[in-house]
């Protein structure tokens, strides 16, 4: 995921579950390692992700989707 203003040049990859902070710019040929935080200029890795923060965000996130699609069926 990229944040607002996130600069990622060519051949740069951001892996899964990886997040480019607001304002960063990750260089040519970067790679940001799955489950991370980068942020800065140039992007530098400042967090590791807790691995079971993802998978309950998903979850909630599909819960909420059930919930408020429920509010539109006729």
């Amino acid at each position: 995921m990229s944040g607002i203003n996130s600069v990622v040049l060519e051949d740069a990859v951001i892996e899964s579950n990886s997040i480019a902070a607001a304002g960063p710019v990750v260089t040519k040929g970067a790679v940001a390692e799955p489950g991370s935080v980068y942020a800065g200029v140039p992007a530098r890795k400042t967090k590791t992700i807790d691995k079971e923060l993802p998978e309950g965000d998903i979850n909630r996130i599909a819960n909420a989707y059930q919930l408020y699609a429920g509010w539109y069926k006729e």
